[in-house]
């Protein structure tokens, strides 16, 4: 008879543990959590104290009959879910569930491990400990807080616009971040900049017999220097009339080597990933989405057969927000670089982690590898293929992480030409440190040495070149930026990244086309009803400082209840001034002016995943639908007809001609009926300016002066 019953969460855990443990220790599942608020209702009683009413999750009937039987047969129970503050909620509804605090003669005891590797559940078995009921509460409040968000708003979506919308409040935040960036990126107006350089020839000869000589040779063109400023300091060239004046004061300039400064570069290595980074990093080198990321970590944490091994756990535990590494792991790094590598590429016991900040939860460890000399090449065979690359990622980046900095020489060189000056850069790496575990190098390596130039020297000038360029507005959210944005911002936690995106594209509020994130027209409306009705649960300040309070719950300065009291109030007004002021938004169901060529009908406006779309309202009997082309008056620049918006298929707004395919004209901003007084070309709206469509000629004006 198992003398010791250990409760894991996941079914895939089990038998890893149970190899560890031998016969005398019964190891079983709760699959998650075993108890939550009923779907059907608010399920938490605001007329007393607001206590949660918690019910079995439909389903898990079986798991905990079968889990009471373990308990009977068990002298010590160990709780051994996941290590934060769900898996320490899990255990508590263990308990309850299994009535674990009213039995007598079992001693019950919460465990947990950051690694499946057996040193690691061995050693949990020596400390066991008590349920802290801080992260218990802490999980609870987020969960509440999270059910009034979704229950009381949702319903007020569904009366106002549509069925099947949701609002949340990590969700409706994030959501709020993304309509703000496409607002930032409609309103942009560029502005003009020039860039003007030397090519410069390192002798006295001709410009001519150089260049020849240099092709014969094989040899890199002439040196080329950036136009820097004048004696005061750095000068923006903003037109072409700054251009001309300095290219006029440069005729027949000598141009003379002024300051030459040699220098060292030094490049750290980077942090060990954390879940943020390590999202970040998957989606700009693997091309995964967060969700995938998680899903792969996972499997890669609970457990995989390697030949050789059996079934391990092949990395630490993939929710944390800290750099932290364990003391028994850094030394085995340590070990291993030298060993490898070269005792100059082990770094020393202080190796990078990020300093400690307001929400990180140092409890737990940067994600690595359990073991460091499991490298990717031992493993590739008994690995998936996105198992591996992403087992390949982490181990690289963990490994960089306890290595020594790649250094670069540097030589940085001023130009003298008359009153102006030129500036010239190059960089050599010298030593290649935590780089050499292949980790991609974004320093630019230039090869060129600039060292034979001396202050005083005279180079002689191939030719000037200029060119006009226009600033770029804020690039469009992608899941790795957005991910980086929430962390930085203090919304959400580890665990919640993935999921938030995945809710925002399944609810169709975002729409994602090649990594970029686009809000959709249904996300705009949710997002307008948000700001006007729920402004605090949209601001990013207060949903940052609502994750800094459930962080006090959990270290026990703040008590649950009083951050719930806090809150509730004020959105029960918010809701019930909403139901009664709010409006109703209209989207789809419109009846067009548009016939149906199949049954006579007056076809009507609906809205599906991708945004509008006409349909026949004789359904079913008549299955017309086409898609939706709302006119906006004015006429295709290109062939004269009539231009309409329209969405890509992911939701994306653009405009383009009815008269397509014949004609493809298409424009992300919406044309004008103005023309460009410049150059000609039609002008698009940019927030309250028209702009050239014409990004070299890049003229605009105010649409008031139209």
């Amino acid at each position: 008879m198992a003398k010791y019953l250990v409760i894991v969460e996941s079914p895939a855990k089990v038998k890893t543990i149970k190899k560890f443990l031998g016969s005398s220790y019964e190891v079983d599942a709760s699959g998650g959590h075993v108890r939550d608020l009923p779907k059907s209702q608010l399920g938490i009683d605001v007329e007393h104290d607001y206590e949660p009413r918690y019910i079995t999750i439909r389903g898990k009937g079986d798991v905990l009959a079968k889990l009471r039987k373990e308990v009977k047969k068990a002298d010590v129970i160990y709780l051994a879910t996941d290590p934060d503050r769900e898996g320490e909620a899990i255990s508590w509804h263990l308990m309850k569930a299994l009535k674990l605090d009213e039995v007598e003669g079992k001693k019950v005891y919460r465990i947990s491990f950051n690694e499946i590797t057996k040193n690691a559940v061995k050693a949990s078995l020596k400390e066991p400990r008590q349920l802290d009921m801080s992260l218990v509460d802490a999980q609870q409040t987020r969960r509440i807080l999270d059910r009034m968000v979704g229950y009381r708003i949702s319903p007020l979506l569904w009366a106002k616009v549509k069925r099947g919308l949701s609002a949340g409040r990590v969700q409706s935040a994030a959501l709020r971040m993304i309509c703000d960036r496409e607002e930032e990126i409609e309103a942009f107006i560029p502005e003009e900049y020039w860039e003007l350089e030397a090519d410069l020839l390192d002798t006295p000869a001709s410009a001519d017999t150089l260049a020849a000589t240099a092709a014969k040779k094989g040899k890199k063109n002439p040196l080329t220097a950036r136009f820097y400023g004048d004696g005061k300091g750095r000068m923006e060239l903003t037109s072409e009339e700054d251009v001309q004046r300095v290219l006029t004061a440069l005729k027949d300039c000598r141009y003379v080597v002024d300051e030459v400064k040699k220098g060292e570069r030094i490049k750290k290595a980077p942090l060990p990933f954390t879940t943020s980074t390590l999202q970040q990093e998957a989606s700009k080198i693997l091309n995964f989405s967060t969700q995938k990321t998680m899903r792969l970590a996972q499997q890669l944490y609970e457990g995989v057969t390697v030949k050789g091994h059996g079934t391990i756990g092949l990395i630490t535990y993939l929710r944390t927000d800290s750099t932290r590494v364990a003391e028994e792991a850094a030394a085995s790094a340590r070990a291993y670089i030298g060993e490898t590598y070269g005792a100059e590429y082990a770094a020393g016991e202080d190796s990078r982690t990020k300093s400690k900040g307001a929400n990180i939860q140092d409890a737990h460890e940067a994600i690595r590898p359990t073991d460091i000399r499991l490298t990717p090449a031992q493993v590739k065979d008994s690995l998936e293929r996105d198992q591996y690359r992403l087992y390949q990622l982490i181990w690289k980046r963990f490994t960089a992480s306890r290595m020594t900095s790649a250094i670069y020489g540097t030589v940085a060189v001023k130009v003298k030409a008359g009153a102006y000056y030129f500036s010239l850069s190059a960089s050599r790496r010298v030593f290649d440190g935590y780089l050499c575990v292949g980790m991609d190098d974004e320093e630019e390596d230039t090869g060129l040495s600039l060292e034979n130039l001396t202050e005083g020297k005279e180079l002689k000038l191939s030719q000037l070149r200029e060119s006009q360029h226009f600033t770029q507005p804020p690039a469009h959210f992608t899941e790795a930026s957005l991910v980086k944005a929430l962390e930085e911002e203090g919304i959400g936690r580890p665990s919640t990244y993935a999921p938030t995106i995945t809710t925002l594209l399944g609810r169709r509020y975002v729409a994602k086309e090649n990594k970029n994130l686009y809000v959709t027209e249904l996300g705009e409306v949710v997002n307008r009803i948000m700001k006007e009705n729920f402004p605090s649960i949209v601001d990013v300040k207060f949903t940052a400082n609502m994750e800094y309070l459930l962080d006090s719950v959990g270290d026990g300065s703040v008590d649950w209840k009083t951050v719930v009291r806090n809150f509730y109030p004020d959105l029960d007004a918010a809701v019930k001034a909403a139901e009664k002021d709010q409006q109703s938004v209209t989207i789809g169901d419109e009846v067009s002016d548009e016939v149906c060529e199949l049954c006579g009908r007056q076809m009507v406006i609906k809205y599906g995943p991708h945004g509008k779309f006409l349909a026949c309202p004789g359904f079913p009997e008549c299955k017309n639908t086409k898609p939706y082309l709302e006119k906006i008056g004015v006429p295709c620049p290109k062939c004269g007809g009539e231009l309409v918006e329209k969405k890509t298929r992911k939701g994306r707004r653009y405009y383009g001609c009815a008269n397509s395919p014949e004609c493809d004209f298409m424009s992300w901003q919406k044309p004008s009926t103005v023309s460009c007084p410049k150059c000609g070309s039609y002008m698009v709206e940019k927030g309250s300016r028209l702009l050239c469509s014409n990004e070299t000629c890049g003229y605009s004006m105010a649409a008031k002066e139209v």
